[in-house]
């Protein structure tokens, strides 16, 4: 049982890292990003090219980070002469020509995919228990980092630049800068999930970034709430451990996601926890008088 828990469990997490990467992007920054899958998997093939070649673990890792980084810094750019209709079917696009890339470049292995050795921890074989750790230290990590962003200058800037990015402009904030620099910050993360999950699977092939799991990333976001850290992480882990709840019905995930998010977007735009959330208004009340009542 506990195998199996580990199992899920450290998939669960490296989508966690995922939606919260994208959530930096799209939730803090208002960006329209609907390709995320396609960082996930520059990240996730630098990873494997390298560890083919012998390559630390840890300094796969930091490729893979650095290198979807670079690609989104120029995705960043890209998207200055964008409106946000137009940059999402950019990233799109982006994403099936990723896709295309990895399965016919012979770097990436073509239609055969790649296998990847799984790294040494202490002198053994790193298991999905190890994974599933070391991806929860990184959630950790990130959750913290875009705590102090929030509460920082950048965050303040993000804050405005989502809400009306021309006023932003007017207050002298430099809003193509951080834009870019968002969008960095973001495809970084989402390339070092992509190292991990390359390690963690032991093979990868251009199927396993395709643009449903964009729309898997992005209902994550979504359906947990947008703008916040506590959303990505419950979607997360409602939409990573959904499916084992839904073997029975293998052919229409696809399906349920697809209501699940129009649904969501219909009736509780913020989703589940996000600002203005029904759910999270109960919690304040019932936790404000469980407080009047203690004092």
């Amino acid at each position: 049982m506990s195998a199996y828990f580990f199992s899920i469990g450290a998939t669960a997490a490296i989508f966690i890292l995922l939606a919260l990467s994208l959530n930096i992007i799209t939730g803090y920054a208002g960006q329209a990003m609907m390709g995320h899958a396609a960082f996930f998997g520059i990240g996730a093939y630098t990873a494997a090219i390298l560890n083919g070649m012998g390559v630390n673990f840890w300094l796969c890792l930091l490729a893979a980070l650095v290198m979807a980084g670079v690609c989104g810094a120029v995705l960043g750019v890209i998207s200055l002469r964008l409106q946000a209709d137009f940059l999402a079917i950019t990233t799109i696009g982006i994403n099936f020509v990723m896709v295309a890339l990895f399965n016919n470049l012979k770097i990436t292995g073509g239609s055969l995919g790649l296998n990847v050795r799984k790294p040494m921890l202490f002198g053994a074989r790193m298991t999905n228990t190890h994974f599933f750790v070391l991806t929860v230290i990184l959630i950790v990590i990130v959750c913290l980092l875009t705590v102090k962003m929030r509460r920082s200058w950048f965050g303040m800037a993000l804050a405005s630049i989502n809400n009306d990015a021309a006023a932003a402009r007017s207050f002298g904030i430099d809003v193509n800068r951080y834009q870019i620099l968002t969008f960095t910050i973001g495809t970084a993360i989402a390339g070092l999930a992509g190292g991990v999950y390359a390690h963690r699977m032991g093979f990868i092939a251009s199927s396993d970034f395709a643009f449903v799991i964009s729309i898997q990333i992005l209902s994550m976001v979504v359906i947990g709430g947008i703008g916040t850290i506590r959303g990505p992480i419950v979607g997360g882990i409602l939409l990573s451990f959904l499916p084992e709840l839904l073997r029975f019905a293998d052919n229409y995930r696809n399906l349920v996601y697809g209501g699940l998010l129009v649904l969501m977007v219909r009736f509780l735009p913020g989703g589940l926890l996000g600002e203005g959330s029904p759910i999270l208004k109960l919690w304040r009340r019932i936790r404000g008088k469980g407080v009047g009542v203690h004092e």
